[in-house]
């Protein structure tokens, strides 16, 4: 029997969905910054030159490392994604910032043995559809004493933000996919054991899952925009009637309220941070 794959993702992460976070980027990098920061001054030490950002996206927190890290460093991005890392390439040419961006499969891909001094990964380790073979095939790339540091998402009834379209709209848009518990996607890591157990069943040592509540901000501008294209809500939406899509955007906007404060957007992520050792 051939191993599982992440043909679901792939699929996923090369159409509408990258798209969205294309159309998005500034204003989800200044949403995660916070979290980015967090990433990025953990692992920015005097004994790190070479990073792997794994499920890096647009390069948000690949590009922040590697300007932290100056010429002396060596940061890599990689993403099942090809439009992403299409416009993580493009920023860094931009910027003319030292990062390199893979399109592949992390969980598959031939990494050289013991390459990297430190992994980090801001909300892209939740997707493998078999988390341990991934996370063993990361192990690999980990020189001995890397430390693999990620942040993931606590469950849903923490992060009510993230899941305020889908609710709103459920009653207008009956075919919404459900939320599966511990499937591949945003809250697959939801579970602290299991997170635990799927690093330690990798070959990951020193294992250590801490919570954390972190204030994130956006434009109030771009709100609209951010729940018409994003999570669940955004890969139906496209498929109603006008007079449909006029009616969830009503009725999700107004479930946004108290999630505005004049011209910003402020909630609570409720996360993980995530500490492993090679």
């Amino acid at each position: 029997m051939n191993p599982p794959t992440n043909d679901e993702q792939r699929k996923l992460w090369n159409s509408s969905s990258a798209y969205a976070w294309i159309d998005l980027q500034e204003s989800l990098d200044q949403m995660f910054k916070p979290l980015s920061d967090l990433l990025v001054e953990a692992t920015a030490t005097e004994s790190v030159r070479s990073v792997l950002d794994v499920g890096c996206g647009t390069g948000g927190t690949t590009l922040a490392l590697a300007r932290r890290l100056g010429t002396e460093g060596s940061c890599v991005g990689i993403d099942i994604s090809e439009p992403l890392i299409a416009t993580a390439r493009s920023r860094a040419d931009r910027e003319s910032t030292p990062a390199k961006f893979i399109h592949a499969d992390a969980a598959t891909y031939a990494f050289e043995p013991a390459s990297f001094d430190a992994l980090i990964s801001r909300f892209g380790v939740m997707f493998f559809d078999d988390p341990i073979r991934a996370f063993a095939n990361l192990r690999r790339a980990a020189r001995d004493g890397a430390e693999f540091r990620f942040i993931a998402w606590r469950d849903a009834v923490e992060n009510p933000f993230m899941t305020t379209a889908e609710r709103a709209a459920v009653g207008l848009l009956p075919n919404i996919p459900p939320r599966v518990p511990d499937a591949p996607g945003q809250f697959a890591f939801a579970d602290r054991r299991r997170v635990s157990s799927i690093l330690e069943s990798a070959g990951w040592a020193h294992v250590d899952v801490q919570p954390i509540d972190v204030t994130c901000t956006a434009p109030e501008r771009d709100l609209d925009r951010y729940f018409t294209q994003m999570g669940p809500l955004g890969r139906i939406l496209p498929q109603a009637d006008e007079a449909t899509r006029l009616q969830v955007i009503q009725t999700v906007r107004a479930a946004f309220a108290s999630y505005v404060y004049g011209a910003e957007v402020r909630f609570t992520a409720a996360c993980w941070f995530v500490r492993a050792r090679r």
